[in-house]
């Protein structure tokens, strides 16, 4: 049974993963992945077993759908101490320009939030993903100091905290 967090005015539905999503996860999340960079060890884990690498360790994972197909991700690691990382938030490339990502961004940091999160980090790159770091810029999140990632493509660390 699929959770219905929230429609929004363009029939777009934010709804919890579940088990049924798991194709569609891997599929736009390695489309993304594979149009600029080359699929990472730590991406494999998460969209080779999101219920094991995400889910079992706390996480959460938001799915955009658009007349019930998937077209959006966005997932949360549970890093411990209310600290949660926000990963593989993507949209299919065809349907971009309907302002999917901000929504599932939206609502999912809002669920994130009433888990009693009290920071939300994320790692990106700068060059090949401007268009999203504006958006994380949109939903509050500011940069700060890089420090150590698991990402070689990542070139930008940013944070949210409440």
């Amino acid at each position: 049974m699929i959770m219905e967090l929230k429609e929004t005015e363009t029939g777009i539905r934010i709804v919890e993963y579940t088990a049924e999503h798991r194709t569609r996860f891997k599929e736009i999340n390695v489309q993304w992945i594979t149009r600029l960079y080359e699929l990472e060890e730590e991406d494999k884990k998460t969209v080779d077993d999101p219920e094991g690498y995400v889910l079992r360790n706390g996480g959460k994972i938001y799915i955009a759908l658009h007349n019930n197909y998937p077209v959006g991700t966005c997932a949360y690691l549970n890093m411990g101490d209310n600290v949660y990382e926000m990963i593989k938030m993507a949209v299919d490339e065809k349907f971009r320009g309907l302002s999917i990502g901000r929504k599932i961004g939206e609502v999912s940091i809002q669920k994130i939030k009433e888990l009693g999160a009290k920071k939300i980090i994320l790692f990106s790159n700068t060059e090949g993903s401007a268009v999203a770091i504006s958006m994380y810029r949109k939903l509050g999140f500011t940069e700060v100091p890089l420090g150590v990632s698991e990402f070689i493509r990542a070139n930008i660390k940013m944070e949210m905290n409440f």
